[in-house]
Order: structure tokens, then C-alpha cells, then sequence
């Protein structure tokens, strides 16, 4: 049914406004935390239609220790004498340059893929990414959950090493080519977002002592000791609070914002996301609050508690993730 379907789509007229070729990405890193790195990163560059043109993998050295190597299997043994992430960083480019970024949760992706180009004081040649699990949602999948291994599933992909950059961009390529053409064929409008490079990014001191040792990376005044942003204090929201969040409907200019608990990407880079959308973000869960976004609405942080006693709406990260595409103007 699902290779009858995917012909259908491939004889069709293929949408006009879609783009013109994918990068279908995988990172591992050390860690999910603003200062972790890449260890290692696979490319499978597909055509217009999903069919895949080739593939790049390879191993980075982080210059600091492995992190989970319970989860990615990457020891320092094995990373010692990996190159660094400067010096792939243009074959890297070239695999992305004038294509759309797809990846799993692709905000943490790009997040993780932005840093490092940072770090190189390099802009990383990429202006839209797509999420597979934002296109799911899009079309509708009956998933159990939004992790890879479910989609790979639904799909009939096989996945051999989880965790491993090149077969999970493998298996993502292949889970994304028939979600492409269900899309073409329903003209679903694909969920692309702006990338947005973090050039503006440039470590410590400290950090780049610590990340590359003599002839590291340029010192940016302002910024404290493990801090990848200088102090500064939000300006307050410019629009009146229009209520609470109501499921089914975007949100609007003015609407206060909290987050509880860990968060795929870096907490800051959220924060900043809902600013420039014009939302408010409160450090605290208040009666007036319009929404809170968790990625664990079962734990008992004291938001989550609040947001039960209030009736306070609750959503999760990837969630917010796609109304943040489309935030309704303030009144007036």
C-alpha cells in the first residue's frame, strides 16, 4: 500500500514550491548543554524527490571528554586522532550548502551544527531546516511517540545501530522519502524554519582555553566563565498579555511563556526563539501564565504542579516548536 501510494505521489505533479534538495543530517555529541560538542556527523544528500544522491560520515575530535560513550559508543581512545571540527568544516559546508537541512528534532541539530561553526567563526551554509517530527505531525502518522526508531518503524526501515551518526541518517533518509512524497501527494505544506547562523557566538577566555588550548578561539568581552552569552536582561514584552494558549489555535503576540525541565535544545536559544516571536518569557508559573512547555508534564517541578492547580495548558518542546512558526500578531 505504502509503495502504491508513494508511485502515485511520483506521478503527480510534484509541488512547485518545494525545495530543491535535502541534506538529511545526524550529530553525535558530547552532551545537549550550550558548551558540548560534535563527535561525530553524517550527511545523506537527496534530491528534490528524496532519492538519495550520496553520503558523508565522519568522526570529530571534541578536545574534551567523549560524554555518554554508553549511548554513542565513541571513547577518547577512538576520537584521539579524529580531525577537528574546523578542519571538516568546509567538506561539511559542502555537503549542506543550497539544500534544506533535515534532521530528527532538527532544532537541536542545527543548534549543535550552528555552535560549532561559531566556534570556527565560520557561517554555516544553511538557511532552512526541516523537522522529521514536525512533518509527522503534519501528516498525521499514528506514531506511539516521536523517537526515530518509531518512525523508522512505521515505515518498515531498519535500524542496525542506533546512535550511530551514519545509520541514523540512513534511516532517516529512508523514512523521509516516502513522508515527502505523502506530503506532495496531500500538498501538505512543508514545515520548513528559518536557520538562523550564531556567528554572533565566540567563547571565553576560559572555554577556549579549555576547548583548544594556545591559538584557540577569539576571546568576546562580556561573557562570563562557562557562559556562551553575555549577561544581559530581557526587555520587557511591548504587547498586552491576550490570555491562554487554546489547543488548535496559534499563538499570539503577548502571551506568557514558562519552561520547566530539560529541554532538547538549549534552554537560551528557546527563550530567545519566543522573544523574537513576541512572546513573554516568565522565569515563574503564575495564574496569568498562557502556557508552559514541558517535555515531562508527569514530574513534579513546582511549574508543572502550578500548571495542574491553574489550569495553566502544557505542551511540549517540539510542539512549541511548530506554533513558534506562526505567532498571531498582538491586537491593535
Amino acid at each position: 500500500m505504502l509503495e502504491d501510494r508513494t508511485t502515485a505521489a511520483s506521478q503527480a505533479p510534484w509541488p512547485a514550491a518545494y525545495p530543491k534538495g535535502y541534506a538529511v543530517v545526524d550529530v553525535e555529541t558530547t552532551g545537549l548543554a550550550r558548551d558540548d560538542r560534535i563527535i561525530s556527523a553524517a550527511v545523506y544528500r537527496l534530491d528534490a524527490r528524496g532519492e538519495v544522491e550520496d553520503h558523508w560520515y565522519t568522526l570529530v575530535n571534541p578536545e574534551r571528554d567523549p560524554g555518554p560513550v554508553w549511548i554513542h559508543g565513541l571513547t577518547s581512545d577512538v576520537l584521539e586522532g579524529a580531525p577537528l571540527f574546523r578542519d571538516i568544516a568546509e567538506e561539511f559546508a559542502s555537503r549542506l550548502a543550497d539544500r534544506v537541512l533535515v534532521a530528527h528534532n532538527a532544532v537541536f541539530d542545527w543548534s549543535m551544527i550552528a555552535r560549532e561553526y561559531a566556534r570556527a567563526e565560520i557561517e554555516a551554509p544553511v538557511r532552512q531546516r526541516l523537522c522529521t517530527i514536525a512533518l509527522s505531525k503534519e501528516l498525521g502518522l499514528p506514531l506511539a511517540n516521536h523517537k526515530l526508531e518509531s518512525l523508522a518503524a512505521h515505515f518498515g526501515v531498519v535500524q542496525q545501530r542506533a546512535h550511530h551518526a551514519l545509520d541514523d541518517a540512513r534511516v532517516l533518509a529512508e523514512a523521509f522519502r516516502p513522508s515527502l512524497h505523502a506530503a506532495a501527494r496531500d500538498g501538505v505544506r512543508l514545515p520548513l524554519l528559518e536557520c538562523r547562523p550564531l556567528t554572533e557566538w565566540a567563547a571565553s577566555p576560559s572555554i577556549g582555553r579549555q576547548a583548544t588550548g594556545p591559538g584557540g578561539y577569539r576571546s568576546s568581552g562580556g561573557y562570563g566563565a562557562g557562559s556562551w552569552r553575555p549577561s544581559r536582561k530581557r526587555p520587557p514584552c511591548p504587547h498586552p498579555n491576550p490570555g491562554r494558549y487554546e489547543e488548535g489555535k496559534p499563538l499570539k503576540q503577548g502571551m506568557r511563556v514558562a519552561f520547566s525541565g530539560d529541554t532538547s535544545v538549549d534552554r537560551e536559544l528557546l527563550e530567545d526563539r519566543a522573544v523574537e516571536a513576541g512572546l513573554h518569557v516568565a522565569t515563574s508559573l503564575s495564574r496569568v501564565t498562557s502556557l508552559l512547555v514541558t517535555n515531562d508534564p508527569d514530574s513534579g517541578t513546582s511549574k508543572v504542579v502550578k500548571a495542574r492547580q491553574y489550569g495553566t495548558p502544557v505542551i511540549d518542546e517540539a510542539a512549541f516548536g511548530q506554533l513558534l512558526r506562526d505567532v498571531e500578531p498582538a491586537d491593535g
